[in-house]
Formats: C-alpha cells, sequence, structure tokens
C-alpha cells in the first residue's frame, strides 16, 4: 500500500510503514507542506495513496464529498509523542485490513480504533 503523511504528523511514521512493507510520503518532501487539504486529498486518490494526519478536516472533506476514497488513517485524542504516533499506527496497521483502510476512515486513539466506510452516508 501507499501513504501519503499529512504535515501533523511525524516523518518517524514513515520507518513503521517501511517496516511493514509499505511506501510512504510525507508532504513536506514532496514539497506539498503548504498544499490545501483539498489538493492533498486529490493528490491522494490520483496516486492511490492512503492519507495519515490528525487534521479533523480530512473526514469532513471526504463525508461532504461523498467520495468513496481516498482511504484516511486519522489520529484522534490528543498530542502524541513521536513513538505514540508510530504505535498507533502500527496498531492500525496490524487490526484494520489493507482492503478496509483503502476504502474507509480509520480513527486511531490510545483506546480504540473506529472504521467508517466510505463514501460516507450523509442522510442515514
Amino acid at each position: 500500500m501507499k501513504f501519503l503523511l499529512d504535515m501533523p504528523v511525524s516523518p518517524a511514521l514513515l520507518a513503521v510503514l517501511e517496516a511493514n512493507g509499505h511506501e510512504g510520503a510525507h508532504a513536506y518532501q514532496i514539497g506539498k507542506s503548504r498544499a490545501s487539504d483539498v489538493e492533498l486529498l486529490q493528490l491522494a486518490r490520483q496516486d492511490g495513496r492512503i492519507v495519515v494526519t490528525a487534521d479533523l478536516d480530512f473526514p469532513r472533506l471526504l463525508a461532504l464529498s461523498c467520495a468513496d476514497g481516498p482511504g484516511l488513517i486519522l489520529f484522534r485524542g490528543g498530542d502524541y509523542s513521536d513513538q505514540e504516533m508510530c504505535d498507533l499506527l502500527q496498531r492500525a496497521l496490524d487490526r484494520v485490513s489493507p482492503e478496509v483502510l483503502a476504502k474507509a476512515v480509520c480513527v486511531v486513539d490510545r483506546a480504540r480504533i473506529r472504521v467508517t466506510r466510505l463514501p460516507i452516508d450523509r442522510n442515514p
């Protein structure tokens, strides 16, 4: 799988991805440190990447657009150290299949993982 790390998350996550056989790019590395959330979502969709972020705007944008991707891993619930973020990402990779990650919003915090499949139905 391929991932795109947003600016709020640590580049240290790249090592976790690599150790699990995945490819990752941090927004800073690819010259997108000032890109809008919409631009990052479009880039991830074009490149078949899953976005990893701590920015709450991403799930809102996916819900408003009724998009079925890209997948999203969202860290919630705290100001995490690099090591804590690495541990949370590892937990998500261990517990959620690649097929689900590619088409879902996966919210990860210290206590649990919640998965919402895309597209998000705004009119339940």
